[in-house]
Protein backbone atom coordinates (compact mmCIF):
# COMPACT_ATOMS: atom_id res chain seq x y z
CA UNK A 1 0.00 0.00 0.00
CA UNK A 2 2.88 2.12 0.50
CA UNK A 3 4.48 1.64 -2.72
CA UNK A 4 1.24 2.28 -4.18
CA UNK A 5 0.87 5.54 -2.54
CA UNK A 6 4.35 6.71 -3.52
CA UNK A 7 3.46 5.87 -6.90
CA UNK A 8 0.64 7.63 -7.12
CA UNK A 9 2.30 10.85 -5.76
CA UNK A 10 5.45 10.42 -8.38
CA UNK A 11 2.56 10.17 -11.20
CA UNK A 12 0.72 13.32 -9.92
CA UNK A 13 3.84 15.46 -9.55
CA UNK A 14 5.35 14.59 -12.97
CA UNK A 15 1.33 15.50 -14.24
CA UNK A 16 1.90 18.45 -12.31
CA UNK A 17 5.69 19.22 -13.91
CA UNK A 18 4.70 18.82 -17.81
CA UNK A 19 4.69 22.18 -19.18
CA UNK A 20 2.02 21.79 -21.11
CA UNK A 21 -0.31 23.19 -18.62
CA UNK A 22 2.14 25.87 -18.58
CA UNK A 23 1.57 26.56 -21.95
CA UNK A 24 -2.48 25.89 -21.62
CA UNK A 25 -2.31 28.34 -18.84
CA UNK A 26 -0.58 31.20 -21.00
CA UNK A 27 -3.04 30.44 -23.85
CA UNK A 28 -5.98 30.72 -21.46
CA UNK A 29 -4.56 34.16 -20.55
CA UNK A 30 -4.21 35.87 -23.92
CA UNK A 31 -0.41 34.64 -24.26
CA UNK A 32 0.73 32.99 -27.68
CA UNK A 33 4.03 31.85 -29.16
CA UNK A 34 5.53 32.97 -32.47
CA UNK A 35 6.92 29.37 -32.59
CA UNK A 36 7.65 27.51 -36.07
CA UNK A 37 4.83 25.82 -37.79
CA UNK A 38 6.35 22.31 -37.91
CA UNK A 39 6.64 22.51 -34.13
CA UNK A 40 4.56 19.27 -32.80
CA UNK A 41 2.76 19.32 -29.39
CA UNK A 42 3.81 16.63 -27.15
CA UNK A 43 1.57 14.32 -25.33
CA UNK A 44 0.49 15.01 -22.22
CA UNK A 45 2.05 12.80 -19.19
CA UNK A 46 4.59 11.19 -21.36
CA UNK A 47 8.31 11.47 -19.93
CA UNK A 48 11.08 13.45 -21.46
CA UNK A 49 13.56 11.17 -23.23
CA UNK A 50 16.50 13.99 -22.64
CA UNK A 51 15.69 14.57 -19.10
CA UNK A 52 15.11 11.25 -16.92
CA UNK A 53 15.54 12.21 -13.04
CA UNK A 54 18.00 14.91 -12.39
CA UNK A 55 17.68 17.08 -15.85
CA UNK A 56 20.45 19.57 -16.71
CA UNK A 57 20.15 23.14 -17.37
CA UNK A 58 20.07 24.32 -20.95
CA UNK A 59 21.47 27.85 -21.65
CA UNK A 60 18.98 28.77 -24.29
CA UNK A 61 20.60 31.19 -27.41
CA UNK A 62 19.40 34.42 -27.86
CA UNK A 63 17.02 33.19 -31.09
CA UNK A 64 16.12 30.35 -29.60
CA UNK A 65 11.66 29.97 -30.07
CA UNK A 66 12.08 33.28 -31.94
CA UNK A 67 9.70 33.11 -35.12
CA UNK A 68 9.81 35.61 -37.86
CA UNK A 69 6.52 36.98 -36.97
CA UNK A 70 4.73 38.58 -39.45
CA UNK A 71 5.95 41.50 -41.27
CA UNK A 72 2.90 43.41 -42.16
CA UNK A 73 1.85 43.16 -38.83
CA UNK A 74 1.70 47.44 -37.69
CA UNK A 75 3.59 48.56 -34.49
CA UNK A 76 2.39 50.14 -31.31
CA UNK A 77 4.18 51.69 -29.13
CA UNK A 78 7.04 49.49 -29.84
CA UNK A 79 4.82 46.13 -30.18
CA UNK A 80 3.16 44.92 -32.98
CA UNK A 81 -0.65 45.00 -33.67
CA UNK A 82 -2.26 41.47 -34.66
CA UNK A 83 -6.42 40.99 -35.16
CA UNK A 84 -5.78 37.87 -37.33
CA UNK A 85 -5.32 35.79 -33.90
CA UNK A 86 -7.52 34.49 -31.49
CA UNK A 87 -6.66 33.71 -27.86
CA UNK A 88 -8.32 30.33 -26.20
CA UNK A 89 -9.29 31.96 -23.30
CA UNK A 90 -10.20 35.75 -22.17
CA UNK A 91 -10.35 37.76 -25.77
CA UNK A 92 -9.30 41.37 -25.98
CA UNK A 93 -10.02 43.91 -28.24
CA UNK A 94 -6.03 44.65 -28.80
CA UNK A 95 -3.44 42.26 -29.77
CA UNK A 96 0.26 43.64 -29.91
CA UNK A 97 3.45 41.89 -30.52
CA UNK A 98 6.20 42.08 -27.70
CA UNK A 99 9.56 40.83 -26.59
CA UNK A 100 10.48 40.29 -22.81
CA UNK A 101 10.90 43.52 -21.08
CA UNK A 102 13.74 42.68 -18.79
CA UNK A 103 16.56 41.28 -20.28
CA UNK A 104 19.55 39.81 -18.26
CA UNK A 105 22.81 41.35 -19.31
CA UNK A 106 25.09 38.82 -18.24
CA UNK A 107 23.09 36.23 -20.12
CA UNK A 108 22.69 37.55 -23.42
CA UNK A 109 19.08 36.13 -23.52
CA UNK A 110 16.64 38.71 -25.46
CA UNK A 111 13.82 35.43 -25.71
CA UNK A 112 10.69 35.13 -28.29
CA UNK A 113 8.88 37.17 -29.76
CA UNK A 114 4.63 36.50 -28.41
CA UNK A 115 1.22 37.56 -29.26
CA UNK A 116 -0.84 39.42 -25.90
CA UNK A 117 -3.86 39.23 -26.62
CA UNK A 118 -5.12 40.21 -22.88
CA UNK A 119 -3.15 43.30 -21.95
CA UNK A 120 -4.76 43.69 -18.52
CA UNK A 121 -3.41 40.15 -17.74
CA UNK A 122 -0.19 41.07 -19.13
CA UNK A 123 0.33 44.11 -17.01
CA UNK A 124 -1.32 41.92 -13.98
CA UNK A 125 0.73 39.28 -13.94
CA UNK A 126 4.10 41.57 -14.73
CA UNK A 127 2.98 43.56 -11.61
CA UNK A 128 2.71 40.47 -9.31
CA UNK A 129 6.34 39.01 -11.47
CA UNK A 130 7.72 42.30 -9.96
CA UNK A 131 7.02 41.65 -6.47
CA UNK A 132 9.64 39.43 -6.34
CA UNK A 133 12.42 41.24 -8.03
CA UNK A 134 15.05 43.51 -6.65
CA UNK A 135 13.59 46.94 -7.31
CA UNK A 136 10.98 46.04 -5.20
CA UNK A 137 12.65 45.04 -2.42
CA UNK A 138 14.71 48.38 -2.57
CA UNK A 139 11.79 50.38 -2.05
CA UNK A 140 9.35 48.43 -0.39
CA UNK A 141 11.94 47.50 2.54
CA UNK A 142 13.15 51.06 2.71
CA UNK A 143 9.50 52.99 2.99
CA UNK A 144 8.34 50.63 5.67
CA UNK A 145 11.50 50.66 7.66
CA UNK A 146 11.42 54.75 7.11
CA UNK A 147 8.12 55.74 7.52
CA UNK A 148 5.88 53.02 9.23
CA UNK A 149 7.98 50.00 11.50
CA UNK A 150 11.50 49.94 11.78
CA UNK A 151 11.16 46.22 13.80
CA UNK A 152 9.07 44.66 11.16
CA UNK A 153 11.22 45.86 7.99
CA UNK A 154 14.02 44.76 9.72
CA UNK A 155 12.92 41.30 10.79
CA UNK A 156 11.71 41.15 7.22
CA UNK A 157 14.77 41.45 5.90
CA UNK A 158 16.37 38.36 7.78
CA UNK A 159 13.41 36.05 6.53
CA UNK A 160 13.92 37.32 3.01
CA UNK A 161 17.38 36.91 3.04
CA UNK A 162 17.68 33.15 4.43
CA UNK A 163 14.40 32.65 2.32
CA UNK A 164 16.43 33.48 -0.83
CA UNK A 165 19.47 31.45 0.23
CA UNK A 166 17.52 28.28 0.60
CA UNK A 167 15.60 28.53 -2.33
CA UNK A 168 18.19 29.41 -4.22
CA UNK A 169 20.45 26.60 -3.26
CA UNK A 170 17.80 23.95 -3.42
CA UNK A 171 17.32 24.90 -7.04
CA UNK A 172 21.54 24.46 -7.75
CA UNK A 173 21.27 20.97 -5.86
CA UNK A 174 17.47 19.89 -7.41
CA UNK A 175 18.86 21.13 -10.56
CA UNK A 176 15.41 21.31 -12.28
CA UNK A 177 15.42 22.88 -15.82
CA UNK A 178 12.83 26.01 -16.66
CA UNK A 179 9.92 24.77 -18.58
CA UNK A 180 10.77 23.33 -22.81
CA UNK A 181 10.23 26.22 -24.57
CA UNK A 182 8.28 25.20 -27.00
CA UNK A 183 5.38 24.38 -25.86
CA UNK A 184 6.05 26.90 -23.30
CA UNK A 185 6.33 30.59 -24.29
CA UNK A 186 9.09 32.76 -22.20
CA UNK A 187 7.32 35.93 -21.37
CA UNK A 188 10.14 37.04 -19.34
CA UNK A 189 14.05 35.31 -19.48
CA UNK A 190 15.48 37.45 -16.97
CA UNK A 191 16.09 34.50 -14.71
CA UNK A 192 16.15 31.79 -17.60
CA UNK A 193 19.58 30.34 -16.80
CA UNK A 194 18.76 29.30 -13.36
CA UNK A 195 17.32 25.83 -12.33
CA UNK A 196 13.73 26.28 -11.58
CA UNK A 197 12.69 24.06 -8.32
CA UNK A 198 11.71 25.23 -6.53
CA UNK A 199 10.42 28.30 -7.54
CA UNK A 200 12.28 31.52 -4.84
CA UNK A 201 9.76 34.08 -6.59
CA UNK A 202 6.71 31.97 -4.93
CA UNK A 203 9.25 31.35 -1.47
CA UNK A 204 9.61 34.87 -1.06
CA UNK A 205 5.74 36.49 -2.31
CA UNK A 206 4.58 33.92 0.18
CA UNK A 207 7.21 34.34 2.94
CA UNK A 208 7.01 38.17 2.59
CA UNK A 209 3.34 38.88 3.19
CA UNK A 210 2.39 36.68 5.46
CA UNK A 211 5.65 37.21 7.73
CA UNK A 212 4.32 40.44 7.07
CA UNK A 213 0.82 39.65 8.38
CA UNK A 214 2.19 37.71 11.43
CA UNK A 215 4.54 40.72 12.37
CA UNK A 216 2.12 43.39 12.29
CA UNK A 217 -1.20 41.59 13.90
CA UNK A 218 -1.66 42.46 17.49
CA UNK A 219 1.44 45.14 17.08
CA UNK A 220 -0.67 46.93 14.72
CA UNK A 221 -4.62 47.17 15.13
CA UNK A 222 -6.46 45.69 11.80
CA UNK A 223 -9.38 43.47 11.13
CA UNK A 224 -7.17 39.95 10.64
CA UNK A 225 -9.47 38.76 7.75
CA UNK A 226 -8.02 42.29 5.99
CA UNK A 227 -4.66 41.44 7.03
CA UNK A 228 -4.90 37.75 6.01
CA UNK A 229 -6.72 38.54 2.65
CA UNK A 230 -3.80 40.75 1.70
CA UNK A 231 -1.33 38.14 2.33
CA UNK A 232 -2.92 35.82 0.44
CA UNK A 233 -3.72 37.56 -2.35
CA UNK A 234 -0.07 39.10 -2.32
CA UNK A 235 1.18 35.68 -2.59
CA UNK A 236 -1.65 34.29 -4.78
CA UNK A 237 -0.62 36.62 -7.50
CA UNK A 238 3.26 36.27 -7.59
CA UNK A 239 2.39 32.13 -7.75
CA UNK A 240 0.44 32.11 -10.25
CA UNK A 241 2.37 34.91 -12.02
CA UNK A 242 5.33 32.79 -12.66
CA UNK A 243 3.12 30.32 -14.61
CA UNK A 244 2.34 33.08 -16.64
CA UNK A 245 5.50 34.14 -17.43
CA UNK A 246 6.85 30.67 -18.70
CA UNK A 247 8.92 30.76 -16.03
CA UNK A 248 8.06 27.80 -13.51
CA UNK A 249 5.85 24.86 -13.52
CA UNK A 250 3.00 23.75 -11.59
CA UNK A 251 4.88 21.62 -9.36
CA UNK A 252 7.60 24.00 -8.89
CA UNK A 253 5.43 26.71 -7.77
CA UNK A 254 3.15 24.70 -5.51
CA UNK A 255 6.78 23.45 -4.07
CA UNK A 256 8.19 27.01 -3.60
CA UNK A 257 4.74 27.99 -1.69
CA UNK A 258 4.63 25.07 0.71
CA UNK A 259 8.35 25.24 0.63
CA UNK A 260 8.39 29.18 2.08
CA UNK A 261 5.86 27.98 4.55
CA UNK A 262 8.26 25.66 5.90
CA UNK A 263 11.21 28.16 6.17
CA UNK A 264 8.73 30.35 8.10
CA UNK A 265 7.63 27.62 10.35
CA UNK A 266 11.40 27.69 11.52
CA UNK A 267 12.29 31.05 11.73
CA UNK A 268 8.99 32.63 13.41
CA UNK A 269 9.39 31.29 16.78
CA UNK A 270 13.10 32.35 17.20
CA UNK A 271 13.03 35.70 14.73
CA UNK A 272 12.96 37.68 17.88
CA UNK A 273 15.78 36.39 19.17
CA UNK A 274 17.94 36.72 16.09
CA UNK A 275 17.04 40.65 16.08
CA UNK A 276 17.84 41.14 19.84
CA UNK A 277 20.96 39.35 19.32
CA UNK A 278 22.14 41.39 16.29
CA UNK A 279 21.43 44.59 18.37
CA UNK A 280 22.66 43.56 21.51
CA UNK A 281 25.74 41.45 21.78
CA UNK A 282 28.95 43.02 21.14
CA UNK A 283 30.14 39.43 19.59
CA UNK A 284 27.58 40.27 16.87
CA UNK A 285 29.21 42.15 14.07
CA UNK A 286 31.52 39.07 13.97
CA UNK A 287 28.99 36.93 13.78
CA UNK A 288 26.76 38.26 11.04
CA UNK A 289 29.47 38.96 9.02
CA UNK A 290 31.01 35.51 9.25
CA UNK A 291 27.80 33.42 9.17
CA UNK A 292 26.36 35.72 5.54
CA UNK A 293 29.94 35.00 3.99
CA UNK A 294 30.18 31.29 5.10
CA UNK A 295 26.35 31.17 3.42
CA UNK A 296 27.29 32.78 0.50
CA UNK A 297 30.54 30.73 -0.53
CA UNK A 298 28.23 27.31 0.37
CA UNK A 299 25.34 28.57 -2.41
CA UNK A 300 28.50 29.62 -4.91
CA UNK A 301 30.14 25.89 -3.85
CA UNK A 302 27.01 24.23 -5.00
CA UNK A 303 26.99 24.51 -8.96
CA UNK A 304 28.47 26.46 -12.05
CA UNK A 305 28.05 29.90 -12.56
CA UNK A 306 24.34 31.09 -12.76
CA UNK A 307 22.42 34.26 -12.19
CA UNK A 308 20.83 32.56 -8.91
CA UNK A 309 24.45 32.52 -7.16
CA UNK A 310 24.56 36.56 -7.66
CA UNK A 311 21.12 36.65 -6.30
CA UNK A 312 21.86 34.69 -2.88
CA UNK A 313 24.95 36.61 -2.54
CA UNK A 314 22.89 39.97 -2.54
CA UNK A 315 20.15 38.99 -0.34
CA UNK A 316 23.35 38.11 2.19
CA UNK A 317 24.63 41.29 1.59
CA UNK A 318 21.58 43.41 2.18
CA UNK A 319 20.80 40.91 5.46
CA UNK A 320 24.40 41.64 6.66
CA UNK A 321 23.99 45.48 5.92
CA UNK A 322 21.06 45.63 7.43
CA UNK A 323 21.80 43.83 10.92
CA UNK A 324 25.11 45.72 11.19
CA UNK A 325 23.44 48.81 10.86
CA UNK A 326 20.67 47.65 13.53
CA UNK A 327 23.56 46.79 16.07
CA UNK A 328 25.08 50.23 15.23
CA UNK A 329 21.71 52.00 15.61
CA UNK A 330 21.27 50.01 19.39
CA UNK A 331 24.83 50.76 20.37
CA UNK A 332 24.48 54.52 19.76
CA UNK A 333 20.94 54.86 20.44
CA UNK A 334 19.10 55.77 17.73
CA UNK A 335 15.84 54.54 16.21
CA UNK A 336 15.29 53.69 19.44
CA UNK A 337 11.79 50.66 19.29
CA UNK A 338 8.21 52.25 20.57
CA UNK A 339 7.89 50.35 24.06
CA UNK A 340 5.67 47.65 24.28
CA UNK A 341 3.12 49.49 26.92
CA UNK A 342 2.54 51.63 23.97
CA UNK A 343 0.85 48.31 21.84
CA UNK A 344 -1.07 48.06 19.83
CA UNK A 345 -0.14 50.96 17.34
CA UNK A 346 -2.60 52.76 15.65
CA UNK A 347 -2.41 54.57 12.31
CA UNK A 348 -2.16 58.05 12.56
CA UNK A 349 -4.73 60.45 10.99
CA UNK A 350 -4.39 60.68 7.20
CA UNK A 351 -3.48 64.21 6.49
CA UNK A 352 -1.68 66.33 3.47
CA UNK A 353 1.60 66.91 5.59
CA UNK A 354 1.83 63.73 6.49
CA UNK A 355 1.51 62.27 3.19
CA UNK A 356 3.73 64.68 1.85
CA UNK A 357 6.52 64.48 4.52
CA UNK A 358 6.49 60.74 4.14
CA UNK A 359 6.71 60.95 0.30
CA UNK A 360 9.48 62.89 0.66
CA UNK A 361 11.45 61.00 2.55
CA UNK A 362 11.02 57.93 1.09
CA UNK A 363 11.95 59.78 -2.58
CA UNK A 364 15.33 61.46 -1.20
CA UNK A 365 15.98 57.99 0.68
CA UNK A 366 15.76 55.80 -2.49
CA UNK A 367 17.62 58.51 -4.36
CA UNK A 368 20.52 57.95 -2.01
CA UNK A 369 20.13 54.33 -1.98
CA UNK A 370 19.81 54.08 -6.24
CA UNK A 371 23.40 56.59 -6.02
CA UNK A 372 25.18 54.42 -3.19
CA UNK A 373 24.56 51.43 -5.45
CA UNK A 374 25.72 53.16 -8.88
CA UNK A 375 28.65 54.60 -7.48
CA UNK A 376 29.34 51.29 -5.91
CA UNK A 377 28.85 49.11 -8.34
CA UNK A 378 30.87 51.64 -11.12
CA UNK A 379 33.88 51.09 -8.27
CA UNK A 380 33.67 47.72 -7.24
CA UNK A 381 33.94 45.66 -9.84
CA UNK A 382 37.44 47.12 -11.62
CA UNK A 383 38.71 47.00 -8.42
CA UNK A 384 38.24 43.09 -7.95
CA UNK A 385 39.35 42.69 -11.26
CA UNK A 386 42.19 44.27 -10.46
CA UNK A 387 42.91 42.87 -7.23
CA UNK A 388 42.77 39.63 -8.82
CA UNK A 389 44.61 40.32 -12.01
CA UNK A 390 41.62 39.88 -14.23
CA UNK A 391 40.85 42.21 -17.81
CA UNK A 392 37.93 44.62 -16.97
CA UNK A 393 36.82 45.60 -20.56
CA UNK A 394 34.94 42.78 -20.29
CA UNK A 395 32.31 42.91 -17.06
CA UNK A 396 30.38 40.14 -17.72
CA UNK A 397 33.03 37.79 -17.64
CA UNK A 398 34.25 38.68 -14.95
CA UNK A 399 31.34 38.43 -12.79
CA UNK A 400 31.09 34.85 -13.68
CA UNK A 401 34.16 34.27 -11.82
CA UNK A 402 33.44 33.75 -7.77
CA UNK A 403 35.93 35.80 -6.75
CA UNK A 404 34.82 38.69 -8.26
CA UNK A 405 30.74 38.10 -8.47
CA UNK A 406 30.73 37.41 -4.28
CA UNK A 407 32.48 39.48 -2.92
CA UNK A 408 31.30 42.53 -5.62
CA UNK A 409 27.82 41.33 -4.49
CA UNK A 410 28.48 41.43 -0.66
CA UNK A 411 30.48 44.95 -0.89
CA UNK A 412 27.47 46.57 -2.95
CA UNK A 413 24.41 45.52 -1.20
CA UNK A 414 25.90 45.46 2.32
CA UNK A 415 26.70 49.14 1.79
CA UNK A 416 22.63 49.82 0.65
CA UNK A 417 21.28 47.53 3.27
CA UNK A 418 24.00 49.61 5.88
CA UNK A 419 22.63 52.68 4.18
CA UNK A 420 18.91 52.38 4.28
CA UNK A 421 19.17 51.57 7.92
CA UNK A 422 21.39 53.94 9.47
CA UNK A 423 22.78 56.45 7.01
CA UNK A 424 19.43 57.55 5.15
CA UNK A 425 17.86 58.10 9.17
CA UNK A 426 20.73 60.16 10.09
CA UNK A 427 20.42 62.11 7.24
CA UNK A 428 16.56 62.26 7.93
CA UNK A 429 17.45 63.86 11.38
CA UNK A 430 19.96 66.43 9.32
CA UNK A 431 17.06 67.30 7.33
CA UNK A 432 14.57 67.36 10.19
CA UNK A 433 12.80 64.83 8.21
CA UNK A 434 12.37 62.17 11.29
Amino acid sequence: MASGAVNKFVEICKYLQDPIHVARFQRFCGVKGTFPEKWTQPVIGQPDPDCPGLRKRVQQSSNEGVGNGDAGVPQVNGKQEDDTVRPDGPAAAEIVRAKPLRRNSLTGDVGQEFLIHNKFLFYLFTFGTELGNEMFFIVFFPFLFWNIDALVSRRLIVVWAWNLFVGQSTKDMVRWSRPASPPVVKVEVFYNSEYSMPSTHAMTGTAIPFCLFMLTYGRWQYPFLFGFGVALSWSVLVCVSRVYMGMHSVLEVITGFLYSLLVLAFFQPILDKIDNYYMTDHYAPLVIIVSHVSLGLVAFSLDSWSTSRGDTAQGLGTGAGAALASHVNYQLGLLQDPPLSSLPLTLPAVTTGLVLRSLLRFAIGVAVLLATRMVMKAVTVPFLCRLFGLPSDDVRQARQQMKVELPYRYIVYSVVGFSCVCFVPILFWILKLD
